[in-house]
């Protein structure tokens, strides 16, 4: 009886873990290279591991990157910002016999999709997680 309390509160424990690790949903990656020997990478991160993980990268790395994007920090910052009022929009999309591109806000996720003869790489990023990062290297620029 103490066995089946003790996994049924291990259970418990992860099932919750697991909710709040991906409450923010999930960054997805897909690259598929359609040639011989191409490569096929497909890979899902929770969101809310991207803002912890900065906190681990170094001061100075992350000021630098600061000092990279200080003139784009302020437009990102506005983006970030306004993409969230905007819940389904598609903001480019380009069709030819060569490409398929095509750029979308869905359900509080950026979608990029990007398909020619060669390739096929898939993005999705909550906007959330954007704003975040934005909002991380911006608030270091400001403390430096």
């Amino acid at each position: 009886m103490i066995l089946a309390k003790i996994a049924l509160g291990a259970v418990g424990t992860l099932a919750v873990a697991t909710v709040y690790t991906f409450r923010e949903g999930t960054i997805r990656v897909d690259v598929d290279e359609h040639r011989q020997g191409g490569s096929h990478v497909h890979f899902w991160v929770p969101a809310a591991a991207v803002p912890a993980a900065l906190h681990f990268v170094p001061d100075d790395k992350l000021q630098e990157a600061a000092d990279r994007a200080r003139e784009a920090l302020p437009i990102a910052e506005v983006v970030a910002e306004e993409l969230e009022k905007y819940p389904n929009v598609e903001f480019v999309s380009v069709d030819s016999q060569e490409e398929h591109v095509k750029i979308s806000v869905r359900d509080g996720k950026v979608y990029v999709d990007v398909r020619d003869h060669e390739d096929d790489v898939h993005v999705a990023v909550p906007v959330s997680t954007i704003r975040d990062v934005v909002e991380s290297v911006a608030n270091r620029k400001q403390t430096q």
